[in-house]
């Protein structure tokens, strides 16, 4: 049994009490399904027990998490504070700092315009950004004498395809320290706390690729970049796009990008742990005020996500809605890139393996070898302050969990997450 279901089993037995779960507003995938089984009875009790307790402990603020079965919310519930100074609670409807989980929602934006032909896979990404035409590749990580970096042309160029399967050679990504990665960080997308999405992408477009597009894949820009060529395409900005075509249709009435002050003041606060390992507020690292990222700066609330994903999982249709086409939705979920993915994330001493890529999310490879409770052919992503999502296809359970807390020096893993992911499991 792997670490994190065995965890998550002691917990359950340890804790030997239940709390209450949450109802959730969100309706079913599709309209008038009913939901035959839902999550054991103790699996719902450990998850409550287990979260509260993180949230008691101080571990972390607090948690929401809830999840459907075969397209059907059947649990919810929250833990915790959104706001410890205040003791303001969390609740389904608290609003949080997504992060990357943007990017699956940047991934159904560029598959729209695909199914109307305003974009190609195999379109170069010159045709929209005129200055990829002169895209290099670093043949070294390291400056020459002379302080530059030897180059080459891109051979293949950039395509959205490589956008979307995250291969691009678009940095700086998780990378050992070296020139180019500390040259990107000094003059990439988020080096100036200001700058439209055009003018950040037109800035790294002058700098040299980590590899020539297709050789491996990086979790680096693809997806801000992405976000510009699909503003281009589709003749709108990103974000109104956004809006329009998926927030509005989902009625993910919640989720916008990232609000300007005061309007922040409604979002969970973001802690992160002290030398010491107690909670204290953090200044959130990756805000995006004046601009709408692909990789990024989305907020939301779990019921507005369960809309999305329940999409995902009933094949591109939610409640009579349908964003995508089925066939679009099994291309976009299907391994395009079959390992390596997190393979620099380290986890009990070791990389991650068993992950693969599809067309803006990561789809599991080998169930077996992951750390996580999954099946093969289940596709997620997670956020940069602790939070994730997962679809799981041949389970029929789909799940969001979130809480908010900032990576640091002092922070351990969310694993109260993936514990959270294996008593759903388990539960079934």
């Amino acid at each position: 049994m792997k670490i994190l279901a065995a965890s998550a089993l002691a917990v359950a037995l340890i804790s030997g009490c239940s709390g209450s779960s949450l109802e959730s507003e969100v309706p079913p995938a599709v309209r008038g399904s009913e939901s035959e089984t839902g999550l054991a009875w103790w699996s719902r009790a450990a998850m409550d027990t287990y979260l509260r307790w993180n949230a008691w402990t101080e571990a972390r603020s607090g948690f929401v998490a809830m999840f459907a079965r075969d397209g059907h919310p059947v649990y919810a519930t929250a833990s915790g504070y959104a706001d410890i100074a205040a003791q303001t609670p969390m609740t389904l409807d608290t609003r949080m700092r997504f992060a990357s989980m943007t990017k699956p929602v940047t991934a159904v934006a560029a598959h729209i315009l695909l199914e109307e032909g305003k974009l190609g896979l195999d379109d170069p990404v010159e045709r929209y950004i005129p200055a990829f035409v002169n895209a290099r590749v670093a043949t070294s990580h390291t400056r020459n004498a002379d302080g530059a970096f030897p180059t080459e042309p891109a051979d293949p160029i950039p395509t959205v395809r490589h956008l979307l399967m995250f291969s691009s050679g678009i940095g700086p990504g998780m990378t050992g320290p070296s020139d180019l990665a500390r040259h990107w960080k000094q003059h990439g997308l988020r080096s100036t706390p200001t700058g439209s999405l055009a003018e950040r992408v037109d800035r790294i477009v002058q700098l040299p690729l980590f590899e020539q597009p297709g050789m491996r894949w990086r979790y680096g820009g693809s997806a801000d970049v992405l976000a510009r060529v699909i503003e281009v395409a589709a003749g709108e900005p990103f974000g109104e796009f956004v809006a329009r075509r998926i927030l509005g249709p989902l009625g993910m009435s919640s989720t916008s990008f990232l609000p300007p002050e005061p309007g922040k003041n409604e979002l969970a606060r973001v802690y992160a742990q002290n030398e010491d390992g107690d909670l204290v507020l953090a200044e959130p690292g990756i805000d995006a005020e004046d601009w709408t990222p692909g990789g990024s700066g989305l907020v939301s609330t779990a019921p507005d996500y369960m809309r999305f994903a329940l999409m995902l999982w009933n094949r591109g249709e939610y409640d009579g809605t349908r964003i995508l086409a089925e066939k679009t939705v099994a291309e976009m979920t299907r391994l395009h890139v079959p390992s390596g993915v997190l393979a620099a994330q380290e986890l009990d001493g070791k990389g991650l393996e068993g992950l693969g890529w599809g067309l803006g999310l990561s789809v599991v490879a080998d169930s077996e070898s992951t750390p996580f409770s999954d099946r093969d052919g289940d596709f997620w992503w997670g956020g940069y302050y602790g939070t994730t999502f997962f679809v799981s296809p041949k389970s029929g359970l789909v799940g969001v969990i979130l809480s908010q807390n900032q990576p640091g020096p002092h922070s351990d893993l969310p694993v109260a997450l993936y514990v959270s992911q294996a008593l759903a499991f388990a539960g079934l």
